[in-house]
């Protein structure tokens, strides 16, 4: 156990170099603004990078619990940059394309791997790439003003984008994926409520702080046992009933040797509010 403590760091003051990145006082919510809003804030060959490198690295926090993953001014994310990279990409060769594109899905599995609650705060356009990062969140606010577009058809491209064919038929279901993936048309904030993409709309003004409402309780619950929630749903997507079954039991007898789990009991026994330490 105290070799696994040493690995652990501080991610409170992480310096962002293509984004904006910020924790609450207690380090335990870190906010990710992504900050070109001249553009609508598309991403970069670099940002992509980071991004990639963040979340893969965040497993071994030993502060951050939740993030909000939001973009500035009244939109989410443009997708890529035109010019600084779908030009460039026009005159690639096929393997640095291959590594470009295996670059941009390790950007979804590292979302999806790590154990942080990743909370997308969307307004506006939320297009291409940047539809995938509210995609591979794992909760989705947005405003009545959302627009949300996997636009890669209309540049010729197919809908299978980061992951886009296997994700987004889960959450939507797969007649409404096809038709958002074939046509590349946007999705309105009430079809994506409707359809259980967005889990809630809320209005443009109250959108971070609801947001950041709904992070901090996840952060200050039982938030091993949310990183093990998430396991299981990256992980039973290609389980039988058996194994799906099986692996609940074993992950749910993990956290009962957790001290969260014991503090719960004896917090209800008292009849008081618990406190989750994440051991």
């Amino acid at each position: 156990m105290s070799e696994m403590k040493a690995k652990l760091r501080p991610f409170k003051d992480y310096p962002g170099k293509h984004f904006r990145w910020a924790t609450d006082d207690s380090g335990r919510v870190a906010t990710i603004t992504l900050n070109r809003p001249d553009k609508k804030n598309p991403l970069t060959f670099e940002s992509y990078e980071e991004l990639r490198d963040l979340f893969t690295n965040l497993r071994s926090a030993s502060d951050v619990r939740t993030i909000v993953l939001t973009g500035a001014d009244g939109n989410f994310c443009s997708g890529g940059d035109v010019f600084e990279i779908i030009e460039p990409l026009t005159r690639m060769a096929m393997p640095d394309l291959l590594a470009f594109t295996r670059m941009t899905g390790e950007v979804v599995r590292a979302m999806r791997k790590c154990p942080q609650i990743i909370v997308a705060a969307i307004d506006g356009i939320c297009a291409g790439a940047g539809a995938m990062l509210a995609l591979a969140s794992d909760l989705r606010l947005a405003t009545p003003q959302a627009k949300t577009a996997f636009l890669f058809t209309r540049v010729g491209l197919a809908g299978a984008d980061m992951g886009a064919c296997g994700l987004l038929p889960r959450v939507i279901g797969q007649g409404r994926a096809a038709d958002l993936l074939y046509t590349g048309r946007a999705m309105s904030a009430e079809e994506g409520f409707s359809w259980g993409f967005h889990n809630r709309l809320v209005p443009a003004a109250e959108l971070s702080s609801a947001a950041h409402e709904l992070a901090r309780s996840l952060a200050d619950g039982p938030w091993f046992a949310h990183g093990m929630t998430k396991t299981m749903f990256n992980q039973e997507w290609a389980m039988g009933v058996d194994e799906m079954i099986e692996s609940e039991a074993q992950a749910q007898a993990i956290c009962m040797v957790t001290g969260d789990f014991r503090r719960a009991f004896e917090a209800f026994a008292a009849k008081q509010k618990p406190v989750f330490e994440g051991n």
